[in-house]
């Protein structure tokens, strides 16, 4: 078995490259498999020691994974509304490859640690919040549908062949270089001066910084075994997209009465989604910084990201392309 070596599927996208990132400042070797093009010096600066562009699939796992000490799946479909429109091509991604990267396990390295970064869209319309680990799970999305048939296919996997591994189901994640989703879309819009948005905006969410994520992710390895334990990873914390976007406008120097919603739901979107992390605290772990701060964080982020000349008032930017 490699000495403390990781691989991270999906290591281009969001919580990928900070997953590999994390796991290399505790002294891990970080090999990354997916798909995107990015530089050498770029991936090494996420704590890469090897890119491998590809698709998550046996072969490459056999070529390239080796015996890892962990290997985090990270790779997947990562868009409700995508899966709605390519349901097969989100199968594609979130469940063959789940069952490329078990298969690997149960043939070449058993004793590696497998870590899934699965979704709170697995719970579907939830009767009351908290939501607890153990409340039924029944996604009204293909992507929440394909997750929840993701976490069967791993946990079967430990029962039958004894791997070891365990489940995080992320609520909503963000951060600085996420450009994408309501915190993306809330500094595109009101800097050009639209402040429309979809909902009501009392949708709640509990906000999770990627940083937490990728913590709650590192001690999961420890408690993982055959039993395939699942935690929540959230905060306990609802917040509504009102008060996101109002702290945002205050962020960007915008007048908050500019933020409207078109009252209209959106498919596939529940209304109030918060955690029940006591079980990420037997874990021994906890969220850090309060989301104001992070939300500050993530405006101070996209105005150098855009070039926007940051003095009171200015209310214009050049959204670029996404490419998380």
């Amino acid at each position: 078995m490699n000495a403390r070596g990781v691989v991270v599927t999906g290591a281009h996208g969001f919580i990928g490259r900070h997953v590999a990132r994390g796991f290399a400042r505790q002294g891990y070797t970080v090999t990354g498999i997916g798909h995107g093009r990015w530089a050498a010096d770029e991936w090494r600066s996420w704590g890469l020691t090897d890119w491998w562009e590809s698709d998550i699939s046996a072969a490459i796992l056999d070529e390239r994974a080796g015996k890892p000490e962990v290997l985090v799946h990270c790779a997947g479909s990562g868009s409700v509304a995508l899966s709605f429109a390519d349901p097969l091509a989100d199968f594609q991604r979130t469940v063959t490859t789940t069952v490329s990267v078990m298969d690997f396990v149960r043939r070449k390295s058993p004793g590696t640690r497998v870590v899934y970064p699965s979704s709170a869209s697995v719970y579907g319309v939830v009767a009351e919040t908290p939501i607890t680990e153990d409340m039924p799970c029944a996604p009204i999305s293909p992507y929440g549908m394909h997750k929840w048939i993701a976490e069967r296919i791993i946990a079967s996997y430990c029962r039958h062949y004894s791997i070891s591994a365990s489940i995080v189901r992320l609520f909503s994640v963000y951060g600085c270089g996420l450009r994408k989703q309501l915190l993306w879309d809330g500094c595109r819009k009101l800097t050009a001066g639209d402040g429309l948005f979809a909902g009501t905006g009392e949708e709640v969410r509990d906000w999770l910084h990627v940083d937490d994520a990728v913590e709650l992710m590192r001690v999961a390895v420890a408690h993982s075994n055959s039993a395939c334990p699942v935690a929540n990873g959230g905060t306990g914390q609802g917040v509504s997209v009102r008060e996101m976007l109002t702290q945002l406008t205050s962020c960007l120097n915008i007048d908050s009465s500019l933020v409207k919603f078109s009252d209209s739901a959106r498919a596939g979107d529940p209304t109030v989604y918060v955690a029940d992390v006591t079980r990420a605290a037997q874990w021994g772990w906890g969220p850090g910084q309060h989301w104001h701060e992070r939300v500050a964080e993530y405006a101070a982020w996209w105005k150098l990201e855009m070039g926007i000349d940051q003095s009171p008032g200015y209310a214009r930017a050049d959204a670029g392309n996404d490419r998380t």
